[in-house]
């Protein structure tokens, strides 16, 4: 694996960075065997590293059993052309790694064409960079025309292939419209997150229904939605893909009719893997990727999960119960303060604090049917 440091950027930057993409890659099957990183104003354009340091990568390489090579950022199709000619291995970059993950992990008809666009869209304008040879064809009758290369011809049919497809999800989105609205006026909640922090096993437990989980990143990629209801108020519970730093934007742009349920929610829940190290980071991403979706301005939770493998994490095993509460009380007040939003402590696998989130989400829930309903002071099954 292989990434670029800003200068001036502390080290702890790449090491949190090279391990995501760590996880990225044994999500999608490999097997991380060495890492490569080098500090530089900014990345070189025709090989994206340095040509030293591509020798140092490749040395390495003739004596020891790399197949692949696998960046941090996203390559041009010339850059990859260039460093494979130099290491004589397959290279591939982030937003590749994570298409074939989405790839591996569409089941349903509409996942399988969402994924199928962006990774065409990703391919178009690195066509030329990955054709080794542009020989001209000949033309003549029959032909598609004097002067015209193979590398056009594949231009065309992508981009063929890529308006058909979204013919395709123009009529998914019909259809999930129209699904919509046969929900009725029932309110939405949405959980929102950072991929892998627990929605779907905190989808299980609110909703205690079977949902799919997996301590892989990505694990689902459609929307689940499931009715739960909560002292006889009914209201509508999905859950969402999980986001990511440096997410391809041809998935978000492939992605959008699914993301509509996190646009068109009334409340959402932003869910947080507090014991993760950059759990704040985290929170920062999925904060701009709701304000590119326009979705930040909805009321919402913080519900900072997982609190049973933070606590061990965090507080010493002798620690008295009344300094680890004084602790716990200044985390609340702290991101009180800071986000300006309800901010809830839990874990989702223990089942703690999980009867304080429904009656927080239980009372919004309500507060949005009187804003919907101004004649009715509560909504009831």
């Amino acid at each position: 694996m292989a990434g670029w440091l800003p200068q001036g950027k502390p080290e702890s930057l790449i090491t949190e960075y090279l391990d995501e993409l760590s996880f990225l890659a044994e999500t999608a099957g490999a097997t991380e065997i060495k890492r490569f990183y080098q500090k530089l104003p900014h990345p070189d354009s025709r090989t994206f590293l340095g040509s030293g340091k591509l020798l140092e990568i490749k040395e390495y390489i003739s004596k020891h059993p790399v197949e692949m090579v696998i960046f941090d950022d996203e390559l041009s199709g010339s850059q990859i052309s260039n460093i494979e000619e130099v290491l004589k291995r397959k290279v591939i970059d982030r937003s590749d790694l994570i298409l074939d993950i989405f790839a591996s992990r569409a089941k349903t008809a509409q996942a399988k064409v969402q994924v199928e666009l962006a990774q065409y869209q990703y391919i178009l304008p690195r066509l030329k960079g990955m054709w080794k040879h542009l020989e001209r064809q000949g033309g003549g009758i029959g032909s598609r025309g004097p002067g015209e290369t193979e590398i056009e011809t594949d231009r065309r049919i992508v981009k063929d292939k890529i308006a058909l497809l979204r013919k395709r999800l123009s009529e998914f989105d019909k259809q999930a419209q129209t699904q919509r609205k046969e929900r009725g006026e029932m309110i939405r909640v949405s959980l929102v997150g950072y991929t892998n922090v627990g929605k779907s096993t905190l989808m299980q437990v609110l909703s205690k229904s079977d949902v799919f989980v997996e301590n892989k990143l990505f694990a689902t990629l459609d929307t689940t939605t499931r009715k739960v209801v909560l002292d006889r108020t009914p209201f509508l519970l999905s859950d969402t893909v999980g986001f990511i730093r440096k997410l391809p934007h041809h998935l978000v742009e492939s992605f959008k009719s699914t993301l509509d349920e996190v646009r068109e929610a009334d409340i959402l829940i932003h869910v947080i893997d507090i014991s993760h190290p950059q759990y704040e980071d985290h929170i920062a991403v999925v904060k701009q990727t709701l304000h590119e979706l326009k979705a930040d301005d909805k009321p919402t939770f913080y519900v900072f999960n997982k609190m049973d493998l933070y606590e061990k994490q965090t507080f010493d095993e002798w620690l008295e119960e009344d300094v680890k509460e004084d602790l716990m009380n200044q985390l609340r007040k702290r991101w009180q303060h800071e986000s300006q939003q309800k901010a809830l402590f839990i874990s989702a696998t223990e089942k703690q604090n999980i009867e304080q989130l429904r009656n927080e989400i239980l009372n919004e829930v309500r507060i949005q049917y009187g804003i919907r309903y101004p004649y009715k002071t509560v909504f009831y099954e």
